[in-house]
């Protein structure tokens, strides 16, 4: 899919600034706000996961999402792709870790809300 048209960046932005002077024309302070919260979401959205796919592409590590393959594209990562069983392994371990260090400080929060003590 193709969202983003051939044109020079400074039509490109034009445009956005268009819009948004357009969409504020009938609208309210609130849904103002509520419209631009849910488009900055989205920006947020794609810059993660493009930022996400731009690290794994530079580990070398295949991606498959929704019927398409994202590999290294235009790096040279040969000897990080050496042995990838080790390091799906390690990176499976890793992951463990990171998310059971992330479930112990959600859940230090979540007894200093309890308790009542706030940082």
């Amino acid at each position: 899919m193709r969202l983003i048209p051939d044109v020079p960046p400074e039509a490109f932005t034009g445009s956005a600034v268009i819009i948004g002077y357009l969409l504020i024309d009938d609208t309210t302070a609130n849904e103002q706000n509520a419209l631009g919260n849910w488009l900055m979401l989205i920006a947020q959205i794609l810059c993660t996961n493009a930022y996400f796919l731009q690290v794994q592409n530079e580990r070398g590590t295949n991606i498959e999402k929704f019927g398409r393959s994202f590999t290294n594209v235009g790096t040279n990562n040969n000897v990080r792709r050496s042995n990838t069983i080790n390091n799906n392994y390690n990176d499976s371990n890793y992951t463990v870790e990171m998310l059971e260090k992330m479930r112990n400080a959600i859940d230090i929060e979540i007894n200093n809300l309890r308790n009542g003590n706030y940082r």
